[in-house]
């Protein structure tokens, strides 16, 4: 008797015991789940303030639009002008998540003061032509003719990286050319032509594409010899990291090169 009434009391100790491991057991499988998820990338909000040289505007502003639909919450603000200018703003300490620059002597501005994270990276490439107002009235077919007298030509400050490379490919077609007016960046060279200020311009051809029908454009083989590299790079005190790093992903994507390359921007 003794023995069979302690029989289902020993019966029932298990029973409780598999029930405590199970119960055990699915408390650290939940919490496992709950770790998994708190430990996952979150999404990107907020602002991403993204500094690039001018040439990029048409083409960076698409892309931001883009980067707010994919990521709802987000918005991208963006500053736009000379290079040189931008890192010297973000050198300054002006607050900005990248950096996307038309050349990588401006860059190096940024990097040698440690102020990129990480290696910036060449995205695209652009090349130069000639930009006259529609029709090209004075039948300007080569960069020699920008020497003919009596004809207002405008160039970018040679600071900029539009006014350099002009400048080496002068000096690849052995030409000297007086401009009656440097620009601080290459829409603004492009504005003088457009309001007929300017019979031509030496400016990059995405901007004589983005311009339309406002200007016409003449190729010449010496920007062969002056084509620009263009880095870009997250920023060491980005505001921003999340949003900074998905943004320059979207640039770098297919998607993103896609409308570079429909903007008229070269492959790097």
């Amino acid at each position: 008797m003794t023995r069979s009434a302690h029989r289902p009391r020993r019966t029932l100790q298990v029973a409780g015991a598999s029930a405590a491991a199970l119960l055990t057991l699915s408390a650290c499988s939940s919490s496992g789940t709950g770790s998994d998820k708190g430990s996952s990338p979150a999404k990107p909000s907020g602002t991403v303030t993204v500094f690039a040289a001018a040439s990029l505007k048409e083409s960076f502003e698409a892309l931001g639009k883009t980067f707010e639909k994919q990521h709802p919450g987000t918005k991208v603000t963006f500053n736009f002008g000379g290079s040189d200018t931008l890192a010297a703003s973000i050198t300054s300490g002006a607050p900005a998540d990248v950096f996307a620059a038309a050349s990588p002597k401006t860059m190096a501005t940024v990097t040698d003061q440690q102020d990129a994270a990480g290696t910036p990276v060449t995205f695209v490439r652009n090349r130069l032509e000639i930009a006259t107002p529609p029709g090209n009235p004075d039948h300007i077919s080569s960069l020699k003719d920008l020497t003919k007298p009596g004809l207002k030509v405008v160039l970018c400050d040679k600071t900029v990286p539009c006014g350099a490379a002009a400048q080496k490919a002068l000096d690849a077609g052995g030409l000297t050319l007086t401009p009656v007016s440097y620009e601080q960046d290459v829409k603004s060279a492009l504005t003088k032509v457009e309001l007929k200020e300017a019979d031509a311009a030496v400016v990059y051809r995405t901007d004589v594409r983005a311009a339309g029908d406002k200007v016409a454009g003449v190729d010449f083989p010496e920007s062969a010899q002056a084509v620009n590299d263009y880095p870009i790079a997250l920023l060491e005190n980005a505001p921003n990291p999340k949003a900074a790093k998905a943004f320059v992903a979207l640039v770098r994507s297919t998607e993103g090169r896609k409308a570079l390359s429909g903007a008229g921007f070269l492959k790097p």
